[in-house]
């Protein structure tokens, strides 16, 4: 039998105060940008437990929170995920990926050299765990793990650029290197590699836009 407790942590604002509240985080989220060029200053440990933290709060199937997150910050562990990265990236880019794709990819002047996986002072890699697996060796399925990890992974970019830090999310396919480097357990599949850290002096982003409020979204 379930164990239900009240809702004590819940906090009601006037109308008023939602609309400024919104508004507020609104315009601190529509700051964020995507960054390639990163600084090497370190990251004060602390800031990124909490943004874990804040990660780990995110809903999930059945509370069952089918994620790991591996910081990295070790120069010569990310020196080899940068170069198995480039690996696939290489291959991705010469040959793999169809015309689309690198159409849609032109704008943003992205290629298969990936030096901020070196320079960023912090990785954070991404597990989707699909079972948990017991002390006694049985196993325990998790349930809707890429949409409960996804969220997480929302949270947590959202958290990191609260914080005053910048992110980027890196997908290179496929990422079983990953679970080789940072000896993680075959049932867990490395869903993201987040690069967080400062902004270089001279980083720079697209001019591009994103869609406005009538494109994404229908009131009925």
């Amino acid at each position: 039998m379930a164990k239900f407790l009240p809702l004590s942590a819940y906090v009601e604002y006037p109308p008023e105060e939602m609309i400024r509240r919104a508004a507020a985080f609104k315009s601190e989220m529509t700051r964020r940008r995507t960054v390639r060029q990163f600084s090497d200053r370190a990251v004060p440990r602390g800031v990124i437990e909490d943004c874990l933290i804040t990660a780990g709060s995110a809903p999930s199937g059945a509370n069952l929170q089918p994620w790991h997150f591996v910081v990295v910050s070790d120069a010569a562990i990310k020196a080899r995920i940068r170069e198995a990265a480039e690996r696939e990236e290489r291959a991705f880019y010469h040959g793999r990926a169809p015309r689309e794709w690198l159409d849609a990819l032109a704008s943003l002047g992205t290629d298969e050299n990936k030096p901020y996986l070196e320079r960023a002072p912090c990785l954070i890699v991404i597990f989707a765990k699909t079972f948990e697996l017991l002390p006694d060796g049985r196993k325990v399925k998790n349930y809707y793990v890429s949409e409960s990890v996804g969220i997480a992974t929302g949270l947590l970019i959202a958290a990191l650029h609260h914080a005053g830090l910048v992110s980027l999310t890196h997908t290179p396919s496929p990422m079983g290197f990953l679970n080789e480097i940072l000896n993680r357990p075959k049932h867990e599949r490395a869903f993201l590699l987040l690069v967080a850290g400062y902004p270089a002096e001279d980083a720079a982003v697209p001019d591009i836009g994103r869609k406005s409020l009538d494109e994404i979204a229908t009131f009925g």
